[in-house]
């Protein structure tokens, strides 16, 4: 695995959510009120709206465009079911956030 500096665990406080570029990906970095951090794609599957412009209550992200829903921490879409969002390898060293952007592709679902 390919880990690479994204950004503080001070950039991402609990509760919000924020895109990065990695390695040429754009990854949404999710910091819930539990404490646990979380990488997605950043980009709806549905209609490819940008993830941090949606809402985040507790682990679900709500995309602002046509409410589609997703459970961060397994990337699964609560609404509708059928859809899912890419999920990277997270890893927390210090107050440093790493991740791991290789060999995972986004995913879409235009229904």
């Amino acid at each position: 695995m390919a880990f690479t500096k994204v950004c503080t665990l001070d950039d991402v406080w609990q509760g919000e959510m924020e895109a990065f570029e990695v390695d040429g990906t754009e990854v949404l970095l999710v910091h819930t009120l539990d404490g646990e951090v979380h990488a997605v794609q950043a980009i709806c599957p549905h209609q490819e709206v940008e993830l941090a412009e949606g809402e985040l209550e507790g682990k679900v992200l709500t995309c602002c465009m046509h409410l589609w829903q997703f459970d961060v921490s397994s990337g699964k879409g609560l609404n509708p079911t059928h859809a899912e969002l890419a999920k990277f390898p997270v890893k927390i060293e210090g107050d440093d956030v790493l991740v791991d952007v290789a060999g995972i592709e986004a995913k879409f679902a235009h229904a």
